[in-house]
């Protein structure tokens, strides 16, 4: 059991990050779209694979194990 007060380590709060990063790199790639209603390809295609893939990525983050010394 660890000290620390926080439940996860700073590793996983880095990753943490780097996924809401990518979510919010998402949502902006949907609103860049140019279509009426964002109906292009960023908005229909690029932007909501990225949100997904960032959302995965939280997962990630948060059952990542950390190395113990």
């Amino acid at each position: 059991m660890s000290n620390s007060p926080f439940p996860f380590s700073k590793k996983n709060y880095r990753l943490m990050l780097a996924g809401l990063a990518l979510i919010i790199l998402g949502f902006v790639i949907m609103a860049l779209d140019g279509e009426p209603h964002g109906n292009g390809f960023l908005g229909l295609t690029l932007g909501p694979i990225i949100v997904l893939g960032g959302f995965i990525f939280e997962f990630y983050a948060i059952f990542a194990k950390t190395e113990k010394n």
